[in-house]
């Protein structure tokens, strides 16, 4: 068959998405499947390698198609954040038989999703914190994503979820500020005093079974009351934020005077109705930088930015903004059905 087809994956840390597009922007088919993280296997990289060749023999071989007829292929991982794991992974999809593709962290992704220019920065809040930048002229960096405060990554789901419980702790046992989320934390989690506290806490924890969304809206609702407390986590994580988003603006030379896109993306941003967080992110951000800066809570799957990824590879220049269109409508029409 002839090389017309592209494939942009979106693979996270619980589950992966396939597409598969020709070069004129048709959606051919998808496939949502596992994770295929090297991070979630017992044998790393051979276990992200098996799930791959999996997955892509499940998506292409009934279009009779392979990964050595496909024009480009974007990846965007999870788990894919030191130059050592981005080498190891482009190993293992070379080794599946793709000749011409991309690979690099699943942030990314939001930038291709969300902005119209192709580049600019992408804060990912979602269970965890990313940041992932790429200027004009093609360059990109990655900042945080590893999970570890030695990065910055003080923000997330997890983390936030993290601080509440620690908020609480200290309040009960450690002179800590008495603040409105004891009561609904001690609620949500059936502990009926004090003194079987840290045990839920520490069990729940060590079972990763923790009720995380839950949690965190106890924090924004106490944010929102005016609790010191709360207000105290929220500014903070906004901060480490704006630091990460800001650094990448700093390290890829953007134009003072030229407005970058800046695309927000991941449940905390998105579905947290609560501007709190947002509002401090965005004048901790004009401390940090002078590069104007046009923020847009991401609405499109980020696998729509593995699509448009790939076919800017097939076809060597940026997609035209009606392909774009035509793209993210059909991902948008697969993600609704």
């Amino acid at each position: 068959m002839n090389n017309k087809y592209v494939i942009g994956v979106d693979g996270g840390n619980s589950k992966t998405d396939y597409f598969l597009f020709d070069l004129d922007g048709n959606y051919i088919d998808h496939l949502h499947t596992g994770t295929c993280s090297h991070e979630r296997f017992p044998d790393g990289y051979a276990g992200a390698e098996r799930a791959m060749k999996d997955q892509l023999h499940q998506l292409l071989a009934s279009h009779g198609l392979s990964p050595q007829t496909i024009t480009a292929g974007s990846f965007g991982l999870a788990g894919a954040d030191i130059p050592p794991q981005k080498a190891r992974l482009n190993e293992v999809v070379r080794r599946l038989g793709m000749t011409h593709f991309a690979l690099d962290n699943d942030a990314f992704l939001g930038i291709k999703a969300g902005s119209e220019k192709g580049y600019g920065v992408c804060s990912i809040n979602g269970s965890g914190m990313s940041t992932a930048g790429i200027s004009p002229a093609g360059e990109r960096l990655q900042i945080g994503g590893v999970g570890s405060e030695l990065s910055g990554d003080e923000a997330g789901g997890f983390y936030l979820a993290r601080r509440v419980l620690r908020a609480v702790y200290d309040f009960l046992y450690r002179l800590g500020p008495e603040t409105a989320m004891t009561e609904p934390v001690m609620e949500l989690l059936r502990i009926p005093s004090k003194a079987g506290y840290i045990e839920t806490v520490l069990e729940g924890s060590v079972k990763r079974s923790l009720p995380t969304t839950e949690l965190v809206q106890i924090l924004f609702r106490a944010a929102d009351q005016g609790d010191s407390a709360a207000l105290e986590i929220v500014d903070r994580s906004a901060e480490q934020l704006a630091r990460s988003a800001a650094g990448c603006l700093k390290h890829l030379n953007f134009d003072d005077d030229q407005e970058v896109d800046v695309v927000l993306a991941g449940s905390v941003w998105v579905k947290v109705e609560s501007p709190l967080l947002f509002d401090s992110f965005r004048r901790k951000m004009e401390q940090f930088t002078r590069v104007p800066c046009r923020y847009t809570f991401l609405q499109v799957p980020p696998a729509a930015g593995a699509v448009l990824w790939a076919l800017e590879l097939a076809e060597g220049s940026p997609v035209k903004p009606e392909l774009r269109r035509k793209v993210i409508e059909h991902i948008q029409g697969v993600q609704l059905s």
